[in-house]
């Protein structure tokens, strides 16, 4: 179901993210993410000269590789379009995230190697997503539930309630309901 529709606008910015997850021969996990935005209107940007309507502000990529563990192998991070050209220059920085482990306070540790001034923001914006994509290609795939054991990302929404008709019919056993 779609949203209601809107009151009369004007479209003014847009920011796409792609997401994708790769299993690689070797074993390992590819997690990439793509950023772009654009405006509808032209601007004068200082260092650029002018950018047209459509014409990208930003366009940055980011990909992780990972183990099954979620243990950060390598980073690679790339800033194509930026209003600076001083922007691309803290993409080598992002390789700081290596060794880290994508889990409980992931993010406060990605936070202190790339955060603020020691990294770029939208750069850093997208290692939640890529997080969530990260979880979604590995476990989806690797199906590493052990028996017995509730599976983590249950009571993680409203669908995946312990006490809901969803873990009722899938996951019976960790079903907490009348």
């Amino acid at each position: 179901m779609p949203l209601s529709p809107p009151a009369p606008r004007e479209h003014i910015h847009s920011r796409d993210i792609t997401l994708r997850g790769y299993r690689r021969e070797d074993g390992m996990w590819d997690i990439e993410a793509h950023l772009t935005d654009t405006k509808t209107y032209g601007f004068p940007n200082r260092e650029r000269g002018a950018i047209e309507a459509g014409e990208p502000i930003h366009d940055m990529w980011l990909r992780l590789t990972l183990d099954d563990s979620m243990v950060i192998h390598d980073v690679e991070a790339a800033t194509d379009y930026s209003p600076f050209g001083i922007c691309g220059e803290i993409t080598p920085d992002f390789k700081k995230l290596a060794g880290l482990t994508i889990g409980p306070g992931w993010t406060r540790e990605a936070r202190k190697r790339v955060g603020g001034v020691h990294g770029c923001t939208h750069l850093f914006e997208l290692l939640g997503p890529i997080a969530t994509v990260a979880y979604q290609t590995r476990v989806r795939k690797t199906n590493q539930s052990e028996p017995g054991k509730k599976p983590g990302h249950l009571d993680s929404c409203h669908a995946l309630a312990s006490d809901g008709p969803v873990v009722k019919d899938n996951y019976p056993e960790f079903y907490t309901g009348d």
